[in-house]
């Protein structure tokens, strides 16, 4: 395939030794593009994968002078070998950890009692968030907030009693040999990051930049000093902030060049990716391909369903093997099980461990918190799901469902389809319409709906982007009536 110009002026600015941001459209070719600036020259390069199966693909395509490996990789190589024996220690649970770093008793925090099992699961989420941070030292910022004690008081509070037991436990996974905290591969992902490492090669290609972990960020722009750095990625497909992920491109110091041209889809399609774009305030739009005919209308016979949230897939989930289809859940039901279960020990009495429930001492509590606290409207979702069909009839759905090679229809979260593609797309009606700001306005008042949040159209974005032959927009329709939504700009 001959090189597009946008392709082209990227090899160009590549041979030339600029330090290089290339924002790069759902669809436009980029792993194709670095492939090719590769090519350019016969100088050593490193490419990041984002994860192994990236890498091993790249392998495949990339010239034997671009070594392709994850972050990961290469601090094993460096660091985490030295660990091979902790790594492949037994698992033990949370509370047997934290016991053995001295969390030994419950405390009370406001009105919410934390046994010592919820204490030693912060803990060591506290260490799991800080080895995703580019910060030197573990502090409150890395200790997880806890639904139900949201006030910012409260979390203080747990903070303090917190953080010197997560600095004990990260202290303990500096020993090689042995000690209570079962180590994994970010810890000595993190301990290399901490020796401000060189990674020998004369440039480097870092790919997926915009979901970048603050750790990787730190070392790959650690090497600007030795090695050309280019970072390819799409800004408007940031969606993992909530998990740590950073937008790397924006603020790079660098060459600002962009691929718009995708071969995935057609011009209509193109036009409905633009109008998410504009809405994310994303710094490029997009160009179809002419000869592929994308359409967009109703789906009824979908190869993916995609939607907002996990609870909103297990619903399709339920819905569509009612109507008799062989479903996949892509990622898989392990996620959506937990929930269920933590439900059912809820709904009988008992308290659970689950992070997101583990402060709720029965069923009934979380329905109130659901309905009536601000924090946890978007736990509602869940609540009616398991209200409406309770948790055996979701656990029973999950255990039905079939391997993606062997199913009618493939269900996902936006988040899970982002990478993928599929022919005919149909979107799930679980994607938030924003509410009308003044709809008890008395004085009568025209309601306005609310701005789009820019998140929620970078998540739409990268949603209505993953088909090459139809979309049923479905429940993100309503965008045609919004004010926001003017193609112009």
């Amino acid at each position: 395939m001959n090189p597009t110009d946008e392709q082209t002026a990227a090899a160009d600015a590549f041979h030339a030794g600029e330090h290089l941001a290339l924002q790069a459209g759902a669809g436009t070719g980029k792993t194709t593009t670095l492939d090719l600036l590769a090519r350019t020259t016969k100088r050593r390069g490193r490419y990041f994968a984002y994860n192994r199966a990236i890498a091993q693909d790249a392998r495949s395509r990339f010239p034997p002078t671009v070594t392709c490996k994850t972050a990961h990789s290469l601090a094993y190589a460096a660091t985490g070998h030295r660990y091979t024996r902790r790594l492949n220690a037994p698992r033990r649970p949370a509370w047997q950890t934290g016991q053995a770093l001295g969390v030994t008793r419950a405390i009370r925090i406001g009105e919410r009692d934390l046994s010592q099992k919820t204490l030693s699961n912060a803990t060591l989420r506290t260490v799991a968030r800080f080895c995703h941070t580019a910060d030197p030292a573990i502090t409150g910022h890395h200790v997880p907030h806890l639904r139900g004690l949201e006030d910012r008081a409260l979390h203080a509070q747990l903070a303090d009693h917190i953080v010197p037991f997560a600095r004990k436990a990260w202290a303990d996974l500096q020993h090689p040999d042995g000690g209570a905290v079962r180590f994994d591969h970010d810890h000595y992902l993190k301990i290399w990051a901490l020796t401000s490492p060189k990674i020998d090669a004369d440039f480097l290609l870092l790919d997926e930049a915009q979901d970048t972990n603050p750790v990787v960020e730190q070392i790959f722009l650690s090497q600007r000093s030795h090695a050309q750095l280019v970072m390819v990625g799409d800004s408007a497909q940031a969606i993992y902030h909530w998990r740590g992920a950073k937008d790397v491109m924006t603020g790079f110091d660098g060459t600002q060049l962009a691929l718009s041209q995708s071969f995935r889809f057609g011009p209509a399609l193109a036009v409905e990716a633009n109008r998410w774009l504009r809405l994310a305030d994303a710094p490029i739009r997009l160009t179809g391909t002419p000869a592929l005919d994308t359409e967009l209308g109703p789906v009824t016979q979908p190869d993916a369903v995609l939607c907002r949230t996990n609870v909103g897939a297990m619903a399709q989930v339920m819905t569509l093997m009612a109507a008799g289809y062989r479903v996949a859940l892509a990622g898989g039901g392990e996620s959506l099980r937990a929930l269920a279960l933590a439900a059912r020990d809820l709904k009988e009495g008992r308290q659970t461990h689950h992070p997101e429930l583990v402060l709720f001492a029965c069923w009934g509590d979380l329905q109130d918190y659901a309905a009536h606290d601000p924090a946890g409207r978007d736990l509602q979702p869940l609540v009616n799901l398991v209200d409406t069909h309770g948790t055996d009839v979701i656990l029973t759905a999950v255990a039905r469902l079939a391997p993606e090679p062997h199913a009618q229809v493939t269900v996902s979260t936006a988040h899970k389809a982002k990478g993928r593609e599929w022919p005919r797309v149909l979107i799930a009606d679980d994607f938030a319409r924003p509410q009308d700001s003044n709809a008890d306005d008395p004085t009568g008042a025209t309601p306005s709906p609310d701005p789009v949040d820019d998140a929620e159209a970078r998540l739409a974005y990268v949603a209505v982007t993953r088909t090459r032959q139809r979309l049923d927009l479905g429940g993100l329709s309503w965008i045609h009536d919004h004010p926001d939504a003017t193609l112009t700009g």
